[in-house]
């Protein structure tokens, strides 16, 4: 009993380490981290030593290589920042009417580059835009110290990075290449067993729905990972290549099966179940070769076991399939039916083929040196450019109506009311939801005020020495830390740590000044509700407008297939309509409705844009013969179609379906008249592939449950 109660025990404690307990460990290195940097700019004699400090809050994650990748984005950021500060100085110094409209400007850019961009990026414009503000404004007052200003900032903010980078790094290290790892591990085989279960005929449509949601944020956080990796570990850092391309090859592997698993449901719904009862042989077989793999994590040596099964199926996979055709074929099926089972074979080749090379590229990460390093495509993110530029609005804006208030009332506190607020806009521009952002940490930020108000008026003129300040303080840290690391709550924490530390952390030669005290934390509240306020009014983000833009991004993500540059062009497809559905999925987090939408467009998209891409690459390949010229018919037929597939993913409606169905059932027949003459003379496998792929679009179509019949 005493055993069963000690492993009972120990089971519960490991449960709480990998929980609870890292965010305990990341509250503690935060403390140490915060308070080794406050003590040596203390020591050093900064001006502000609460900069220094407030980049720890701002740079500490709970990987270190997040912090290494912040950490480096803000130097960038501060840098920039500065030298345009600096510039602004130099130009409108003695017009501050002129500087306030040119910072927003600067600010407003920076904003919308923060929406633009991905990770980490994102925040180096963010400090490039804030920055600015911070230096600049309190400057104005004094021109000839804005150069030494802008260096005492960029000292502050490199020792806060210095400390934070060796505390994570030193203390208690978790490392984001190993998350990486688990992530690559364990991604293979959640899909595998998803992938078994659809063979089978078990996934139901709304099952299918969820897995692949989860299989899309997977992509797009392992594209985070992967950039962030490159910062902390020489062994990912040279497996960059192929872990870009595995991350790509496993978008285009979830592509290719969802393509079969939507053709299967839609032959077993349409009661095709003479070419579902043929082709299940082969689906069956190919379940059993993975079963050994479902569930389970995918190692280097696994995939390499997974390989050499795979080439050994793929090699017989032609021979088993002419002898599922030929048993096929003796139930004599019409047209249709014939289409059918060719294009669920097409398709269940391509596959096998697509899952071999994704083993094959996994198994090679354990060589330090590979083949498949090279020739990666890039994960390429889409944004759109509507809610860059309304994020860029939003902030410009706000700069110039309370700096314009400022410039008018002559408050002493309106700088720091106006770069508060240019330092809000920033930090909750690439948040989902703005508004929210900014209201909490308004929030956080009235917290701090209170319990600042205490303890610098209260209880820092009855203490001595540093260690003491630091027992004072960790209260607040801990707090701040904790509530920053929920993510319901994330911007009330970061409100508590940075403005609190703005206004109530003592420097060097600390004034107590309850005036000058009230009403910077008054100014700074005001700043943040100004923010959220106009995240609410100002084109908000999480509203219809956006959503229904990102609905026509991806709609036109088909004609980007069409028309867009072929080499790379499954990758780039692949990773922009993702990126795109991400965005959308976090807008609309709390619209089931409108996410469900979202997610059946997406998945047409990526059915009927992929089967393009695979036409245009087929027709890339072909041989030269008077068959297969440019002239011909059916090559004028399937350009005929591709505009009238552009048309219909632009302006979706009941006529513009009818005829991209037309264009299609044409371009069908005039592959097939192609065919069938020079048939007997030479293998026109290629133009069998072709007809397979016209015909799956053509289903995808007719989907009953896809969102065009819907629209």
């Amino acid at each position: 009993m005493k055993y069963l109660q000690s492993l009972e025990w120990r089971r519960g404690f490991f449960d709480w380490a990998r929980s609870d307990g890292v965010t305990w460990v990341y509250i503690f290195k935060v403390l140490i981290a915060a308070f080794l940097t406050l003590w040596l700019a203390m020591r050093l004699e900064l001006p502000q030593p609460r900069t220094a400090m407030i980049t720890v809050f701002i740079v500490m994650q709970p990987q270190s290589g997040q912090v290494f990748a912040k950490s480096f984005y803000r130097l960038l950021g501060t840098l920039a920042g500065s030298a345009v500060m600096v510039l602004l100085i130099a130009l409108f110094a003695q017009h501050t009417e002129l500087f306030l409209g040119a910072l927003a400007i600067w600010v407003g850019l920076c904003t919308a580059g923060a929406t633009r961009n991905r990770n980490f990026r994102a925040y180096g414009f963010v400090l490039a835009g804030y920055t600015a503000a911070m230096v600049g404004l309190p400057a104005l007052a004094h021109p000839n110290s804005a150069f030494m200003a802008a260096v005492w900032r960029v000292l502050e903010i490199s020792l806060g990075i210095l400390c934070s980078t060796l505390v994570s790094a030193a203390l208690l290290p978790q490392t984001a290449s190993a998350a990486m790892r688990n992530a690559l591990y364990q991604r293979f085989g959640v899909f595998a067993l998803f992938v078994t279960d659809g063979l089978r005929g078990r996934n139901q449509r709304d099952g299918f729905e969820a897995a692949n949601v989860r299989f899309i944020a997977e992509a797009v956080g392992l594209e985070g990972l992967r950039s962030v990796t490159v910062f902390e570990d020489p062994h990912m850092r040279r497996r960059n290549g192929r872990l870009n391309r595995l991350n790509s090859e496993f978008m285009s592997l979830t592509t290719r099966f969802n393509a079969l698993h939507q053709l299967l449901a839609r032959l077993r719904a349409g009661g095709a179940d003479h070419g579902v009862d043929a082709i299940k042989p082969g689906l069956q077989d190919l379940a059993e070769h993975l079963d050994g793999f479902s569930g389970r994590a995918l190692t280097c040596a696994d995939a390499a076991r997974l390989a050499e099964q795979l080439r050994a199926y793929r090699q017989g996979l032609p021979t088993a399939l002419r002898s599922l055709r030929a048993h096929f074929e003796q139930g004599s099926p019409g047209d249709a039916e014939h289409l059918d089972f060719h294009t669920a074979c097409e398709l269940l080749y391509r596959f096998v083929d697509d899952l071999y090379n994704y083993a094959q590229t996994h198994a090679s990460l354990a060589d330090h040196r590979h083949a498949r390093e090279q020739g990666n495509a890039p994960y390429t993110p889409k944004t759109n450019w509507l809610a860059c530029a309304a994020s860029g609005i939003r902030a410009a804006f706000i700069l110039i109506v309370l700096g314009s208030y400022w410039v008018a009332t002559a408050w002493p506190s309106g700088a720091t009311m106006t770069l508060i607020a240019a330092a809000t806009v920033g930090l909750s521009a690439a948040t989902p939801n703005p508004k929210r952002m900014a209201f909490q940490m308004a929030c956080g930020t009235l917290i701090g005020a209170l319990v600042g108000f205490v303890e610098m008026f209260f209880i820092f003129p009855w203490i001595d020495g540093f260690p003491l300040l630091c027992v004072v303080l960790a209260p607040v840290i801990v707090l701040g830390a904790f509530l920053a690391s929920r993510p319901q709550y994330a911007g009330v924490g970061l409100g508590l740590l940075i403005f609190f530390s703005t206004g109530s952390v003592p420097d060097n030669l600390t004034v107590y000044n309850p005036y000058t005290f009230i009403n910077d934390y008054l100014a700074m509240v005001i700043g943040m509700l100004v923010c959220a306020a106009a995240g609410a009014i100002i084109l908000p983000p999480n509203s219809r407008w956006l959503w229904r833009r990102l609905e026509q991004d991806l709609r036109e993500q088909v004609v980007y297939a069409i028309g867009g540059k072929l080499k790379g062009l499954t990758a780039r497809f692949e990773s922009r309509s993702r990126d795109l559905l991400h965005q959308a999925y976090g807008l609309a987090v709390a619209q089931p409705q409108v996410q469900r939408d979202l997610l059946r467009w997406m998945l047409l998209v990526q059915e009927v844009g992929h089967a393009i891409i695979e036409l245009r690459n087929e027709q890339a390949l072909l041989p030269v013969h008077p068959v297969y010229a440019e002239p011909q018919p059916w090559r004028q037929a399937i350009r005929v179609m591709g505009r009238a597939l552009m048309r219909l993913f632009l302006q979706p409606n009941a006529g513009n379906l009818e005829r991209g169905l037309i264009a299609v059932d044409h371009a069908i027949s005039r592959v097939q008249a192609t065919d069938e003459p020079f048939a007997p003379h030479f293998d026109t496998s290629a133009l069998r592939r072709v007809k397979s792929y016209l015909h799956f679009i053509r289903t995808s179509l007719l989907d009953p449950q896809g969102p065009l019949h819907a629209s």
